[in-house]
């Protein structure tokens, strides 16, 4: 593969610690939804492959790759509410609050991005989490300078494995996809990619193995601080 000229970055699995930020978080979310009724909250943790003891997600579960407007109407289901914008932002107020609070990095995100921003790469973050809180999460862990763009699954381009949020940064950058890589955990990342016209980069370290698919991605590093020596490294 040609080395890209832009880079966006899934958030969730490859900046930020899925299981260690998420597993908690989505607990907590969960528990306030369901509020005292014990059954619904179990119903919760089932349709979402929850694992409450551990407080973390089996690899099958909706909300690894998912927005809450994919696994947002089985929640509904569960609760007797209606699946409704209304709803899908009550979740995503809840998931702000709660992932704050267990945010945990995957190494050093910002070091690794300020050495591409070095090589003059403009950078973003395209993730199925909202856009409000990809940018309260960005900015502590200090990537708001670093960042051209942060797209959302409600920023109006759509949720991951739609191609909407690599068409909108190849306008924004004016390059080609086939000149940005879009590095990503998840089966959603390389079909984006690949529905866009992008490079496709996997990170092994989400929570889900990426061996099944990993022979369709242009490129497959342990992690984004590892992708940024391989692009540092002497020719």
């Amino acid at each position: 593969m040609n080395a890209p000229r832009a880079i966006l970055f899934d958030k969730d699995g490859t900046l930020v610690d899925f299981d260690l930020t998420w597993g908690p978080a989505a607990g907590a979310v969960m528990a306030d939804l369901a509020g005292s009724d014990v059954r619904a909250l179990e119903a919760l943790h089932a349709v979402s492959h929850y694992v409450p003891g551990e407080r973390r997600f089996l690899q099958t579960s909706p909300l690894i790759a998912g927005s809450s407007r994919q696994y947002g109407p089985a929640w509904a289901k569960v609760l007797g509410r209606a699946a409704d914008i209304a709803f899908f932002r009550e979740v995503d107020r809840l998931f702000v609050d709660h992932g704050r609070r267990h945010l945990t990095p995957l190494g050093h995100p910002a070091q690794a991005l300020a050495r591409f921003q070095r090589l003059g790469l403009p950078l973003g973050i395209a993730t199925n989490d909202g856009e409000a809180n990809a940018r309260i999460q960005a900015d502590m862990l200090g990537l708001m300078p670093l960042l051209s763009a942060i797209y959302g699954h409600d920023s109006g381009y759509g949720s991951k494995p739609a191609p909407g949020m690599v068409e909108a940064f190849s306008k924004l950058t004016g390059l080609k996809p086939s000149e940005i890589a879009l590095v990503g955990d998840t089966r959603h990342d390389l079909d984006t990619a690949k529905a866009a016209g992008a490079q496709a980069i996997l990170v092994r370290c989400g929570p889900q193995p990426v061996d099944d698919f990993a022979n369709e991605a242009d490129l497959v590093v342990d992690s984004v601080e590892h992708l940024a020596d391989l692009m540092f490294a002497p020719a």
